[in-house]
């Protein structure tokens, strides 16, 4: 389908796309690769006036760790630089994962980090992955400049925190402890598809094997990305054998309004969901376990 017509308009600097997002209101989007935003509008279901493009700003490219917040990822920067870079798969190999499910090479050579986590499809895996590390967003707009929470950030199904006249500037993804193991699994109809459920795992152990740390981020499954607290509680402070995290599977979607749709029923994203936790919180498991054993050498 061809785009509706609308207005372009190439901003140098985060200053400048702040300035004509004010200028044009609700009727000007913000555009970094487009592999969001274009699809939705060739269906019709956006129609921007404007368009504002951010790949060339200069202050909105480049990633960095930061001891304070971790790996900061700017808003024009791909999904596929932060993948490819061997210091991110060094120091955060879950992030360099989880990137590498998004879509095909092709998507991610062109899409952003932060724009999948603008337009918060509850099926994808950035705004989960963000929530797993307990990440923010860095949000600009005319009057101020301010961090958001993950887990105040996405609102809804494609619906943010962001209030008018503001753009994403950029995300942080706080490091894991030095002895957490992790996992990204999910299940899809086809290889590059969103999830239809899918599990970010995180799992901290002491000396003894006890767990210190749970974290699970669900997603493809509601409105939003969730956690899942009563699996978590399930595994705090417990010896992570195969029974607890079998139990801790089993009340993965406690309190979760899990949705149904065409691909996949209520009942299927319950079932298949609570196998693929069991196994992703085992992988998770395994990893936790091998760290804690280098900790100890």
């Amino acid at each position: 389908m061809k785009l509706p017509p609308f207005g372009y308009h190439r901003a140098e600097s985060l200053g400048e796309a702040v300035a004509v997002l004010a200028e044009h209101g609700p009727d000007a989007r913000v555009l970094g690769g487009g592999q969001s935003l274009l699809p939705v509008m060739a269906l019709r279901m956006s129609n921007p006036a404007v368009l504002i493009d951010i790949t060339t700003a200069k202050d909105l490219q480049g990633h960095a760790f930061r001891d304070a917040d971790g790996l900061v990822v700017s808003a024009a920067v791909t999904t596929r630089a932060v993948e490819t870079d061997a210091e991110t798969r060094r120091r955060h190999p879950l992030v360099a994962e989880c990137l590498a499910q998004v879509g095909h090479p092709e998507i991610r050579n062109r899409g952003t980090v932060c724009g999948s986590l603008a337009h918060a499809d509850p099926a994808a895996e950035l705004p989960a992955l963000l929530l797993a590390l307990g990440g923010s967003v860095r949000v600009a707009g005319a009057e101020r400049r301010r961090r958001i929470a993950a887990a105040d950030f996405f609102a809804g199904p494609y619906l943010t925190a962001l209030e008018e006249g503001e753009v994403v500037a950029g995300a942080e993804l706080p490091l894991l402890a030095r002895t957490a193991g992790w996992s990204i699994r999910e299940i899809t109809r086809r290889s590059g598809d969103f999830a239809l459920v899918g599990v970010i795992s995180i799992l901290d152990a002491d000396a003894d094997g006890r767990c210190t740390d749970a974290r699970l981020a669900l997603f493809g499954i509601a409105g939003t990305p969730r956690r899942a607290t009563a699996a978590e509680n399930v595994l705090k402070g417990q010896l992570l054998d195969d029974a607890v995290l079998a139990e801790a599977a089993e009340h993965a979607f406690d309190d979760i309004d899990v949705l149904g749709d065409l691909h996949g029923s209520v009942t299927y994203r319950r079932r298949a969901g609570t196998r693929l936790v069991v196994r992703s919180l085992a992988e998770a498991r395994a990893r936790c376990q091998s760290e804690v054993e280098s900790a100890r050498a």
